[in-house]
C-alpha cells in the first residue's frame, strides 16, 4: 500500500528539521511540492535545500503541483476556502495516484507545524474518504512559527497557570473580547492589532522568522504598533510575501 508522509519542517530555517523528520525524508521516493507562482519561489526552493541537505539516498525525486488559485473576492471566506481545499483535493489525489507506485512512499514538506493553521491533513483525509486513492499516511511534528517566536524574544508564552489562545488575524477583535490575556495572532494579513485599545497590552512579534530576513520587535503596543507597520511592509515589498506571528499581552494591574 501507498505511505504518505506529512513532515512538519520548521519556520524556515534549515535547522529546524527535527532528527525524525531527517529519518522520515530518507524513507520518502516522492515528493510533492506545491507550485504557487514565482512570488513564492523561494518557498520551494528552501524546501529543496532541506531535502539536498538531510537526504543520503539519491533515487528520490520531487513533484511540483501547480496550487489552485483561492478566490480572494469572494465575502463568504469558509465557503471560499471549502471550494479551494475541494480542488486541492483533485490534484493531489491526481498527483499521488499518477506519480507514487502502490508499494512507495510520498510525502508533503508543511512549513512549521502540520497542526497549526495548515489544511495538508484536512486535504490528505478528504482524498481518504473519496476512495480512488487508498493509502496510509503518518505525521511528523515541526517546529511552528509560534515556538520560534518566542525563542527569538526569549519569552514565555504565558505566566504561571496562565492560558494562551492561538487566534487568526481575521477572527482578533471577536477573540480580543474573550479577555484571555496572552493571544498568539497568526495569518494576520492586515494588522489587526490597530484595531484594538492599545492601553496597557504589550506585543511580541516576529516576520519570516528563521529566515535571513527575520526581523522582531517587541514593546507596548501603543509604543511600537505604527512601527511594526511599516516593518511590515518593508519586509513585505523586500520579497514579495510575509508570514509573521505576533502575540499580544494585557499587562497585570499594579
Amino acid at each position: 500500500m501507498r505511505k504518505i508522509l506529512v513532515i512538519g519542517i520548521g519556520a524556515g530555517n534549515v535547522e529546524h528539521v527535527t532528527v525524525q523528520a531527517i529519518n522520515a525524508l530518507n524513507r520518502v521516493d516522492v515528493f510533492f511540492m506545491a507550485d504557487k507562482g514565482s512570488t513564492t519561489d523561494d518557498l520551494v526552493a528552501l524546501r529543496q535545500e532541506i531535502c539536498a541537505r538531510y537526504i543520503t539516498r539519491s533515487d528520490y525525486r520531487v513533484v511540483e503541483i501547480a496550487d489552485p488559485p483561492r478566490d480572494r473576492s469572494s465575502s463568504g471566506y469558509r465557503l471560499a476556502v471549502e471550494a479551494w481545499h475541494q480542488q486541492r483535493v483533485a490534484v493531489y489525489e491526481e498527483a499521488i495516484e499518477r506519480e507514487l507506485q502502490d508499494s512507495g512512499t510520498g510525502a508533503f514538506l508543511v512549513w512549521g507545524d502540520p497542526s497549526l493553521y495548515d489544511s495538508t491533513l484536512r486535504i490528505v483525509d478528504q482524498i481518504l474518504t473519496r476512495g480512488r486513492v487508498t493509502f496510509d499516511y503518518e505525521v511528523i511534528p515541526g517546529i511552528s512559527s509560534v515556538q520560534t517566536l518566542a525563542a527569538a524574544h526569549r519569552t514565555a508564552l504565558h505566566a504561571i497557570g496562565d492560558p494562551v489562545l492561538i487566534t487568526t488575524g481575521r477572527r482578533l477583535i471577536e477573540d480580543w473580547q474573550l479577555g484571555v490575556r496572552n493571544t498568539v495572532v497568526m495569518l494576520d494579513g492586515d494588522c489587526a492589532f490597530r484595531h484594538i485599545d492599545a492601553a496597557g497590552v504589550d506585543i511580541v512579534w516576529g516576520a519570516n522568522l528563521g529566515l535571513q530576513d527575520e526581523v522582531t520587535l517587541a514593546g507596548r503596543l501603543e509604543d511600537v504598533g505604527e512601527t511594526i507597520q511599516d516593518l511590515r511592509a518593508e519586509t513585505r515589498a523586500a520579497r514579495g510575501w510575509i508570514m509573521d506571528t505576533y502575540l499580544l499581552r494585557r499587562q497585570r494591574d499594579p
